[in-house]
């Protein structure tokens, strides 16, 4: 045991010496010319390629050369514009706008469920609601919330309208909106309703603010410009109308199935600002897409309530709408690059650094798949105990078949 324990040692203390040892010793980089047509090939295609991936991609489509900002600071204004019939009525931007003042949020409410004149009072909770049925009094606990009912329950079990059975009674706003809601016709004319969106960027790195308005000689012009024209992307890229059925399209929805549920659109404005060239290139670039969950039905779609509060016979009493419509997202991005020396020294030094991993590459295939007689690796590692007292030939050597110190091993060493 206590030999074994000796070797053990000794070979732990030869370990850690020559460890210490090597680790102070110098290596520098012997160059070594194979004439093999094969590595050769390899070693362009994979220089090729390095090169060819900074140039195209680092460079040209990242623009690794630039100092960039993506953090720029914004500002968007909504307006909604539009006017709709409904029977004898006529509905404008105050009826169906949400909120009136603008901003990067807007609704426009395209149904409308209304339960009318709603005053305080006891009434019948609506059977759906969990341990609303009775048939005593005493089956209804007074004071008692249900949170998915409606009222306080007054302990009272009652007649529910013109039905045989009984629910409990409560204190609420009658009659409640589940039976008592008028379903309205959907607003179908809503698709040719226009959003006007004003939106200002502002890239504080470089100074440049930018706007998705196109520039007119006076506000004359301005005016008359906005009043007719429409979105394109290719004809118009600078009007900042958008018509909702246009909006509709581009997310792929129905609109005659969002005025049914409602739903929530994002509206994506992308600036992509190369700075290197004039600021006519610098517009932004419009994409839209839908945000609302429409996997799971009960939880789809997009609705609101709110109530219009009035007095009648001295009693106040309210009209409560449930909404159903179209909310727009304004959500802005910005990037914009400007040419800048430091990053293009960075980006320039990676590349000609990057191109050491040919050498890697070729000589891990040399020596494991080429040099089946050891060959190359007996002239590309030398150990060197002392220095020499005669001198060595350069480091640059050929290797042929004459065994001399310049050497050619290209077709006359069998692999």
């Amino acid at each position: 045991m206590c030999e074994i324990l000796h070797k053990f040692l000794m070979g732990l203390r030869e370990f850690i010496k020559e460890y210490f040892l090597g680790f102070w010793d110098y290596e520098t980089p012997k160059v070594l010319v194979v004439k093999n047509t094969t590595l050769g090939v390899i070693y362009r295609s994979v220089q090729f390629l390095v090169i060819t991936y900074f140039i195209w991609f680092v460079f040209i489509n990242e623009k690794a050369y630039q100092e960039s900002e993506t953090r720029p600071e914004s500002s968007v204004y909504t307006l909604m514009k539009g006017t709709a019939v409904r029977g004898d009525d006529i509905l404008d931007t105050v009826e169906y706008v949400r909120p009136s003042e603008g901003g990067d949020v807007i609704s426009v409410i395209l149904r409308r469920e209304v339960t009318y004149d709603q005053r305080q009072g006891p009434c019948a909770e609506h059977c759906k609601v969990t341990n609303a049925n009775c048939t005593t009094d005493t089956d209804c606990v007074k004071g008692e919330v249900d949170f998915d009912g409606h009222g306080i329950r007054t302990g009272i079990c009652v007649k529910y309208l013109n039905h045989t059975f009984k629910t409990c009674e409560v204190q609420t706003w009658c009659p409640i909106e589940e039976y008592a809601a008028v379903r309205e016709p959907a607003l179908e004319a809503a698709i040719n309703f226009t959003v006007f969106i004003r939106n200002s960027i502002h890239f504080p790195r470089f100074n440049v603010l930018r706007g998705n308005i196109k520039d007119a000689r006076s506000k004359r012009d301005m005016h008359k410009y906005l009043n007719k024209c429409h979105y394109n992307e290719e004809k118009e890229p600078y009007c900042p109308n958008f018509r909702l059925g246009y909006i509709a399209e581009q997310a792929s929805q129905n609109f005659s199935e969002l005025c049914k549920t409602g739903g929530v659109i994002g509206v994506f404005i992308n600036w992509k600002c190369n700075l290197d060239l004039d600021s006519s290139h610098c517009k932004p670039t419009y994409s839209f897409r839908r945000l609302d969950l429409r996997k799971d039905q009960a939880n789809s779609g997009y609705y609101y309530r709110f109530a219009k509060y009035y007095s009648k016979d001295g009693v106040e009493s309210r009209t409560l709408i449930k909404a159903y419509g179209i909310r727009l997202d304004v959500i802005v991005h910005g990037h914009a690059g400007k040419f800048s020396p430091i990053p293009t020294i960075i980006g320039t030094v990676t590349a000609m650094t990057s191109i050491g991993i040919c050498t890697i590459i070729c000589d891990w295939i040399m020596l494991h798949f080429i040099d089946k007689n050891e060959v190359y690796s007996d002239r590309k590692f030398d150990e060197i105990i002392k220095e020499p007292a005669v001198p060595t030939p350069t480091e640059l050597s050929y290797i042929n078949s004459f065994g001399s110190n310049h050497s050619d091993l290209s077709e006359g060493v069998p692999l």
